[in-house]
């Protein structure tokens, strides 16, 4: 029964929720993001949101921080109706967010960074100071210890995430929106994310958690609400609901939550190491002596903490670092420097290559999808039927099919990629460099900040990779990924291969193990 306007004030001064969102609506040009969205938050407690990607969830949450304008709807805190028509008034409301791509100015300091807008007054020595004791002491309260004079350029992933939860708490934040907090988090520095949200809901703030990983959800978080397609579809006591239901609410049907394949059979090796070297531009050596190989229809998954010689591996694979050391393709001489170790050769030479960092290493943001989609391939006769011209439509035609046939939403080669959600703008970079069909497919953090649907079908389209008789090495710092989809594993650790284990006779706990360098 619907509440009269005396009701609707009475329950509003007796409220218990920190946030509450009443039929919301945001419309992009001919995209409905959200569809009369409403939604209650209590207060002290860490409510989850969970969806695909481009369900909406980031859409209503930047409405909720001032980011965007809702064409309709109503915002109420603490119970109170509140315009929020700008980041400001959100920060005056007392809403801090974290986004899932930081907003950090690299070369500036810790302490720089979280009065960044924030400065009382036209001197900087005074807010530099007090903002040095009020930052050791929210620290010390919640767990967040960082140097306040480090350069944020010089800072792990993990620790540049505190930050941005110093500056929302410096800005006295009573209520936390964290957008895929743990997408660039290791394991370990993801566990002690979730320490510190219980210790910041023990002290009476509001968390909003947006996630894809049903797994946190369902450890740190009092309810859940799952948005599909722009509309808020339940909302579930976290105690009371299970991954396999959230899931089919995500997605609109039954999602596998395990990887089904055959086993593998491998075939001859198409690359073989030796003693691979890596020394960066400070001398400090990043591949100790890595041997491997790698063989025709099967995954290999490395496992390991991010920032133990993974990415470099990849990188010198993909030819963008040199090395020194041997190598075989197919069981011919493989130069890892210097002429012929290029990624136009490796392009050439059947070698795809999907990097861990889509945002920069992946994609042109501000260029559209068709464009994104030929990078690296435009030299293909099939873009070029004459030796002086790209044919443009062959691209954008040929874009629409890839984009249709890895699910990509919405399927508009014309949208520039920065317009895409950050699981579609993986699915561009998965179909411009699988549907090559390549002899050797390098793949870092395939899944990273995608959602539970697209992860099934990534998973799928690799498997069925795999079966078509490509190689693949596998980097994922997700343990269950590696576990499920690897057919061999091998564990780095400092530049080293730790060991190699088949998934059937390990578990994550021996694999941690050797993370941590303990053979």
């Amino acid at each position: 029964m619907a509440l009269t306007e005396p009701q609707m004030r009475q329950e509003t001064a007796a409220s218990d929720h920190a946030i509450e969102l009443r039929g919301i609506s945001k419309a992009f040009g001919p995209v409905q993001a959200n569809k009369d969205i409403s939604i209650r938050v209590r207060r002290g407690t860490i409510h989850g949101i969970v969806g695909e990607n481009g369900a909406g969830k980031s859409t209503l949450m930047s409405i909720l921080y001032g980011f965007y304008r809702a064409d309709r709807g109503e915002i109420l805190i603490n119970g109170q109706p509140t315009e929020i028509p700008d980041s400001l008034a959100a920060i005056r409301a007392g809403i801090g967010m974290v986004f899932q791509h930081f907003k950090l100015v690299e070369n500036f300091s810790v302490l720089e960074n979280v009065i960044l807008g924030a400065e009382a007054g036209g001197f900087l020595r005074p807010s530099l100071a007090r903002a040095r004791g009020l930052l050791q002491d929210l620290a010390r309260e919640f767990e967040l210890n960082v140097n306040p004079d480090a350069l944020i350029e010089d800072l792990s992933v993990g620790h540049q995430q505190r930050v941005e939860i110093l500056k929302a708490l410096y800005r006295e934040a009573d209520i936390l929106i964290l957008d895929e907090p743990t997408g660039v988090l290791t394991p370990s520095e993801a566990d002690h994310l979730f320490r510190i949200l219980r210790g910041l809901k023990d002290q009476g703030k509001t968390i909003i958690l947006i996630t894809h990983k049903l797994r946190e959800i369902m450890e740190v978080t009092d309810e859940v609400s799952v948005m599909r397609r722009g509309e808020m579809v339940a909302t579930r006591v976290t105690a009371q609901t299970s991954p396999t239901e959230l899931a089919e609410l995500m997605v609109g049907r039954k999602v596998l939550l395990r990887v089904e394949k055959t086993p593998a059979q491998p075939g001859d090796p198409v690359l073989q190491l030796e003693n691979l070297r890596v020394v960066d531009s400070q001398g400090v050596e990043k591949l100790r002596g890595i041997s491997l190989d790698i063989r025709a229809g099967e995954i290999l998954g490395i496992a390991g903490v991010a920032g133990n010689g993974q990415s470099e591996l990849l990188e010198v694979l993909a030819g963008l670092r040199p090395a020194e050391g041997k190598a075989r393709l197919r069981g011919t001489p493989f130069p890892l420097s210097g002429s012929g170790a290029d990624a136009q050769t490796r392009r050439a030479q059947r070698i795809a290559h999907v990097p861990e960092d889509r945002q920069r290493r992946g994609l042109v943001m501000n260029f559209h999808a068709w464009e994104n989609i030929a990078f690296g391939y435009h030299h293909d006769p099939a873009y070029n039927p004459s030796a002086w011209r790209m044919d443009n439509d062959a691209i954008r035609e040929d874009a629409r099919g890839k984009m249709e046939r890895f699910d990509v939403r919405p399927p508009d080669p014309l949208l520039k990629a920065s317009g895409f959600s950050g699981g579609n703008q993986q699915k561009i970079v998965l179909a411009r460099e699988m549907e090559r069909n390549p002899d050797l497919l390098l793949v870092g953090q395939p899944t990273r900040g995608v959602d539970i649907g697209a992860i099934e079908f990534i998973h799928q389209q690799l498997i069925h990779l795999r079966d078509a008789g490509s190689a693949i090495l596998l980097v994922s710092v997700e343990l269950d990924e590696i576990l499920s989809l690897s057919d061999r594993i091998v564990v780095m650790f400092d530049g080293r291969i730790m060991g190699e284990r088949l998934p059937e006779a390990t578990n994550a706990q021996e694999l941690g193990l050797m993370m941590a360098g303990m053979a």
